[in-house]
């Protein structure tokens, strides 16, 4: 076993007022299959917001249990070696996968933890600590090897949004054949218009009802084309000859928006919702039956498409991080959760010292 790392630290915690608190707490030990991370980034999601910060109001997987430290995107470096270890070792820097799943139910066997249903699943920073924290206890069979080409920040957001989003892009299956449009350009409708450019999609459209967040798509290159939602479809058909694009994606969870993702996407085409919560209206016949569309719901990843993704960040020499508008040291945690409600920015992101 390697050497104990003793002591308290500081950990943030949502209690549901829209503020974050820290309180001291026990630095965790490792036990057998297990391994102690320095935390060295942990950004913070949209789902942190919309189900904790403001209110606990998730439910099931979404479910926050009151007194767990927050933070699921987090990234940092194995500090000490619980027994038993099969894989991992002290001093490998890990993306951790923010869900522990049994990991022995059928969708745990395939990778996919996220859709464990067995009452033995605990995701991190929900029903488990989390990583805003200078260090998260992990289960190895949940880590990811973080490349040296990688930073910590970009392994933070490979831990869900980037994951998600490939995830969805690879089951409409983008290629340098697609133009395809993005309806919500959050953090993760920009992960994945950074993404599908670096797959081959060929002409990159964002919709957003924010104008600040259209012109950070564009400084950053994500969109060769940015629209409000009342002139999107016009826009949309007129750059595609009347056709529509290929492919679609909508990270933005509202229902006009979802409806304008379908009807922007031509006739045999597929569109991928991975924005959660609200509804989506829409009449089946004109909209997809006709159409011969297929909608694809798509949730989080695997963690061995999370495995492939790294690989292929690397490849394509892109860097998540490039969506980091904001970065917080943990003592102005509050600080860092407000902004991210305020939806006046890209990824925030809490850092910790080396």
């Amino acid at each position: 076993m390697s050497e104990t790392v003793k002591g308290r630290m500081m950990a943030a915690f949502l209690p549901g007022n829209s503020t974050a608190e820290l309180k001291e707490v026990d630095i965790p030990t490792p036990g057998p299959g297990q391994v102690l991370v320095k935390t060295m980034a942990s950004t913070i999601c949209g789902s942190d917001i919309r189900c904790i910060y403001r209110e606990h109001v998730g439910k099931g997987p979404e479910g926050y249990i009151p007194g767990t430290i927050a933070g699921h995107e987090p990234c940092g470096i194995i500090v000490e070696e619980g027994t038993g270890l099969k894989r991992f070792k002290k001093g490998d820097r890990v993306i951790i996968y923010h869900i522990s799943g049994c990991g022995i139910c059928h969708d745990c066997r395939k990778g996919y933890a996220i859709s464990c249903k067995s009452p033995h699943r605990k995701a991190y920073g929900w029903q488990r600590d989390g990583g805003m924290a200078p260090y998260i206890l992990a289960e190895e069979k949940d880590l990811i090897f973080l490349p040296d080409e990688l930073t910590y920040k970009d392994g933070a957001q490979v831990a869900c949004g980037f994951g998600t989003v490939y995830e969805a892009l690879e089951k409409i299956q983008v290629s340098g054949d697609d133009s395809i449009v993005v309806t919500g350009l959050g953090p993760v409708g920009m992960a994945a218009l950074m993404l599908a450019k670096a797959m081959g999609a060929n002409k990159l459209i964002g919709i957003e009802m924010n104008e600040e967040r259209i012109a950070l798509a564009k400084k950053l290159g994500l969109i060769d084309y940015g629209f409000k939602p009342d002139e999107a479809y016009d826009r949309v058909m007129e750059l595609t000859g009347g056709k529509g694009v290929e492919k679609a994606l909508d990270a933005s969870a509202n229902d006009s928006a979802r409806r304008l993702a379908i009807r922007c996407t031509r006739d045999w085409g597929k569109i991928a919702f991975v924005g959660e919560g609200g509804t989506c209206t829409f009449e089946p016949s004109p909209d997809i039956i006709h159409g011969q569309k297929t909608i694809y719901g798509s949730w989080v990843t695997s963690l061995w498409r999370m495995e492939d993704l790294v690989e292929r960040l690397v490849r394509w020499g892109i860097h998540p991080e490039d969506l980091i508008t904001h970065e917080f040291p943990l003592e102005k945690v509050d600080e860092a959760y407000a902004l991210m409600a305020s939806g006046k920015c890209g990824k925030v992101a809490v850092v910790f010292p080396e």
